[in-house]
């Protein structure tokens, strides 16, 4: 029998990681103290449990049968400390720093030492959490799902400063077993994805803080280059209250430097209840199914200004130019083992056409210098060419 795994928050993430655990077999115990969300989330994971047998050709008794097994294997429950039996505890609660300290200082208090604690963060320290609250922060690992988890193909696999390599290594085989791709990163703010993607969102925001382009004009640049989705759809998917909290924290990682500020439009529409596809409006309107009506009124015209929309295909480059120099700076910081692994986290994970380093060696590095230090004009700190993208440019054939 596969090992007993606890999921602490019955949210979006946290039910979605329960459901990933019951597919793959593990008893699973989903707690949270909001006894509604424990009861939204079993409904959830019913209902998306026997979708997914149904497309695996199960009908019937069949069908019935295999959904009790695996529901019969969730276990609900209130109360943090309830976490006796598990091998693993992940932590899936709100992505604040004070509040997940205070619940990892109760799991170690309650856990044995032998319990490996997980958090599922997706751009805090994975270090400041365990460091400052538990005895043994060796026992502490950052396994960050991407949502939806139980669809999403990638985890990535975070060891802080102090997490054993015994541990990493078991969050690692235990999320390849649930047929993820773990991708191994270093404790920095974002990890691999958030951070290196981040401009996928910063960039359009600025580009409409400018006037430069409006939303519709945007996203549709953007799926012209091969991206499944624009940026402002993105973060209406998402929740535009997930991607600020994500680029604040990582903003006040990196000391608040200015290529990672927040945009006072999301923090507008943040403030304004308006969330995105969950709350009807965001950038986009929404009619009563989640079909998208079209842009917002306030975003029906570009950022005010009624200036011709620049040109798709320097849109989209801008876009990439960014990403490609922040992957450039991760790889400098060691954040990931190589321009692969990079690569491949940021298709698996953000559904990129391609990933950025293939995309900058295709398109040439000296090229891409030459471009980034034109952008780097107006905008330095986004766009100044990383060292490391300057050493390879020289040493391009």
């Amino acid at each position: 029998m596969p090992a007993e795994i606890a999921v602490v928050g019955a949210g979006t993430m946290g039910a979605g990681i329960a459901q990933l655990a019951l597919e793959h077999g593990h008893a699973v115990h989903l707690l949270d103290i909001d006894r509604g969300a424990t009861a939204r989330a079993r409904a959830g994971i019913e209902a998306r449990l026997v979708r997914r047998l149904a497309g695996r050709g199960l009908a019937g008794p069949d069908l019935a049968a295999a959904r009790a097994e695996a529901l019969g294997r969730l276990v609900l429950g209130h109360d943090p400390d309830e976490i006796a039996g598990a091998s693993i505890v992940i932590e899936a609660v709100v992505e604040a720093l004070e509040v997940k300290r205070a619940l990892f200082a109760r799991l170690d208090r309650r856990a044995s030492r032998e319990v490996i604690l997980a958090t599922n963060t997706s751009a805090l320290s994975v270090g400041a959490i365990g460091a400052a609250a538990v005895r043994h922060p060796e026992r502490v690992v950052g396994l960050h799902f991407f949502n939806p988890a139980p669809v999403m193909p990638l985890c990535e696999v975070v060891a802080g400063p102090l997490t054993d390599a015994a541990v990493v290594e078991f969050g690692a085989d235990l999320v390849g077993g649930w047929e993820r791709t773990p991708i191994r990163c270093a404790d920095r703010p974002g990890f691999v994805v958030n951070r290196v993607n981040r401009p996928f969102t910063i960039q359009a925001l600025r580009l409409l803080e400018s006037g430069a382009a409006g939303i519709t004009a945007i996203d549709a640049a953007i799926r012209a280059a091969g991206f499944p989705m624009g940026p402002f759809e993105l973060m209406d998917l998402v929740g535009i209250e997930v991607s600020l909290a994500t680029t604040t924290g990582i903003w006040e990682g990196f000391d608040r430097t200015t290529r990672f500020r927040p945009s006072p439009i999301q923090a507008g529409l943040v403030a304004a209840g308006r969330l995105g596809q969950k709350t009807g409006i965001g950038f986009y309107r929404y009619g009563p199914t989640g079909e998208r009506l079209g842009p917002a009124p306030d975003f029906e015209v570009m950022a005010g200004r009624g200036q011709a929309s620049a040109a798709p295909e320097w849109i989209a480059e801008r876009v990439r130019l960014a990403i490609v120099n922040e992957a450039f700076r991760a790889l400098d910081e060691r954040v990931a083992a190589d321009e692969a692994t990079i690569d491949l986290a940021i298709r698996l994970g953000a559904a990129h056409p391609q990933g950025p380093f293939a995309w900058a060696r295709e398109r040439g590095l000296a090229e891409v210098v030459v471009h980034l230090e034109s952008l780097a004009r107006a905008d330095p700190d986004a766009f100044n060419p990383a060292p490391g993208l300057l050493r390879a440019a020289t040493a391009e054939p």
